[in-house]
């Protein structure tokens, strides 16, 4: 196997499972009415399986990524990718509430879980170059779910009822992931159980409770969190402050799409800004410009001024987000990177379990969605200030190891 060329291969892999993963369990905010509609369901009981789905992510992100280190990448990656598809069909014939969110909520979030972490993990091992771009590339390709998994969902959904929708997508799922975990190998490095050759700096031998106690670690999952609870809010409440500014509903809900796009390319262009001047100093900077980017939304009225601020916004928090995995790898020992970025996965679920209700309920208090997009700014900020806080292991930059 030419190692240097397979390790596309597994960034392509990743970016797939990433995509087909996130667009399943984001199918449900495409399902929302019909589910609504067809079975007396409220709106709130159904959306909330999206929340258990955060928090089962939280919950699992760790474990999946402690079993991949142990197990290796492919075995998580494949249960997860045959458990995502089973509870899509399981879901689709619940006949109660509960049922749907156990189902829908607490097993497609954890399994979900099982895909992010072991592949970020693996994506870092395969690369001693180009690492940050490649991490981003998986990121852009779960990034690219609401531009392919939720029109195909939308399709679907316009000809059949939301529970064949859901059973056609439950066999689209099966048909894409599983083929692609099977692509999924170890490093080189790792394989056969071997330390890392380029992983000789001192923390190499740390143990895994040392990493979890180490300040680096704390700081990252803290920074991770912060980033995400900036910008949950102004994703999930932005489409609603919209339209209280007088905006109709489909030129406001088009402001998400130009966030989406938008972060595409930011996920790119941080990946190759990370390469070439170094992930802690790209990730500082993103984070000081994301918090200003949520605070610009309390100036803005008009829909020209949303695209704006929508497009700078979604570039920069699109673009700060893999280069946590960037962070970890060139700090921790590679035997433990599953570990260690599942915990930084967990940080982030967390911080995007908390936008949704923090907004409804300032909204409610208020009825304005200003102190939403202040109080994005501050906590933008802390995430700011607690990244220029991170201070590398000595010889924290690992020597490339030959391809």
């Amino acid at each position: 196997m030419n190692n240097s060329r397979y390790r596309w291969v597994i960034v392509a892999a990743g970016g797939l499972l990433g995509c087909v993963a996130i667009g399943g369990m984001f199918s449900l905010p495409v399902l929302l009415q019909p589910m609504a509609r067809d079975t007396g369901w409220s709106v709130a009981g159904v959306s909330s399986a999206m929340t258990i789905g955060f928090l089962a992510m939280a919950s699992t992100s760790m474990i999946w990524g402690t079993l991949s280190d142990r197990v290796g990448a492919l075995p998580v990656v494949l249960t997860g990718s045959i458990v995502i598809a089973a509870s899509l069909a399981l879901a689709s014939r619940a006949t109660s509430l509960i049922e749907f969110q156990l189902l829908f909520g607490l097993l497609l979030g954890a399994a979900t879980a099982a895909i992010f972490a072991p592949m970020m993990a693996c994506v870092t091992g395969w690369f001693d170059t180009n690492r940050s771009l490649a991490v981003s590339l998986v990121s852009a390709g779960m990034g690219m779910a609401p531009l392919t998994m939720s029109p195909l969902v939308a399709w679907l959904v316009s000809s059949h009822d939301w529970r064949t929708t859901m059973q056609i997508l439950a066999v689209v799922v099966a048909a894409f992931m599983i083929p692609a975990a099977l692509l999924v190998r170890r490093p080189p490095a790792l394989a056969g159980g071997a330390v890392a050759s380029g992983d000789v700096r001192p923390q190499s031998e740390m143990s895994l409770s040392q990493a979890l106690r180490s300040p680096q670690f704390i700081i990252l999952i803290a920074t991770n969190f912060f980033c995400c609870a900036t910008h949950s809010g102004p994703i999930v409440h932005t489409v609603s402050y919209a339209i209280s500014c007088g905006i109709p509903m489909l030129a406001a809900v088009s402001i998400y799409s130009v966030e989406g796009l938008a972060g595409l390319g930011g996920r790119i262009a941080f990946g190759l800004l990370g390469d070439r001047l170094g992930a802690k100093r790209v990730l500082v900077g993103g984070l000081l410009v994301q918090a200003f980017g949520a605070l610009g939304y309390v100036f803005v009225r008009e829909l020209s001024a949303f695209y704006a601020v929508a497009a700078l916004f979604g570039f920069v928090y699109a673009g700060v987000m893999p280069l946590y995995a960037v962070l970890a790898r060139e700090n921790f020992p590679l035997k433990m990177m599953g570990t260690v970025i599942g915990g930084t996965a967990m940080a982030g679920s967390l911080g995007m379990a908390t936008g949704p209700i923090a907004g409804g309920l300032i909204y409610d208090t208020f009825a304005s969605y200003a102190w939403l997009y202040i109080g994005a700014w501050g906590m933008g900020l802390g995430a700011f200030l607690m990244a220029l806080s991170f201070r590398p292991f000595p010889n924290a930059q690992a020597a490339p190891v030959p391809a």
